[in-house]
């Protein structure tokens, strides 16, 4: 607070705390959902929930960028959303598989307002999902799960398949490669499979 106010303009004199380092962050440790899990999210959640979590797996999208979600942000043919994400202020583009993309044409089949995901009580954004969410991770028997999980799970699912980092960098909208590292060892299969493609050499 105090370096922000600063550069701002808003604090003068001595800074206490310039020289206080930050501490170090862990980020290698996350948790992912397993098809298990995502079969009891599912099966205890209302539709609009269930639209919304299915959607955050298939895209990794975070919960404040799918519900600022627009119309004006899709481009339906071409089957991808072009959207500045809240966090970072980046642009973001991600291809939408057949399950997002079927659910888009669900959602354009009861077009209401400019936001793609709308309260079905309110019909304006949804200001809050926290408490519908823990809700249903108590029907389903599950916990520790958050919506960010569900960004976990999309990553680590792309690294299983063999995608590369590069890409899952530009498809989480990460500024920087150092982020989307995380997910690098949960790509085992896909490395064995880089190295079985090189040359064998037998030497006696």
């Amino acid at each position: 607070m105090f370096n922000m106010a600063e550069r701002w303009g808003l604090y003068q004199g001595s800074n206490p705390v310039r020289w206080v380092k930050f501490l170090p962050e862990e980020n290698l440790q996350f948790r992912t959902i397993s098809e298990e899990d995502e079969r009891r999210l599912l099966e205890s959640s209302p539709p609009y929930l269930r639209e919304l979590i299915l959607f955050a797996v298939n895209t990794g999208l975070r919960c404040g960028d799918l519900l600022d979600l627009k119309w004006e942000e899709l481009d339906i043919d071409e089957r991808r959303p072009s959207l500045i994400m809240g966090k970072t202020r980046r642009r973001l583009e991600v291809p939408l598989n057949d399950t997002a993309a079927s659910i888009i044409a669900e959602k354009q089949a009861v077009k209401h307002g400019p936001h793609v995901f709308y309260n079905p009580v309110t019909g304006d954004r949804f200001l809050d999902l926290k408490a519908g969410f823990k809700a249903i991770l108590k029907r389903a028997g599950l916990t520790g799960i958050t919506w960010h999980t569900l960004r976990h799970t999309f990553a680590s699912r792309l690294t299983r398949s063999g995608v590369d980092l590069v890409t899952v960098k530009e498809l989480l909208g990460h500024s920087t490669i150092n982020t989307t590292m995380r997910y690098a060892h949960s790509n085992h299969d896909a490395k064995a499979r880089a190295v079985a493609k090189l040359p064998t050499r037998v030497t006696k």
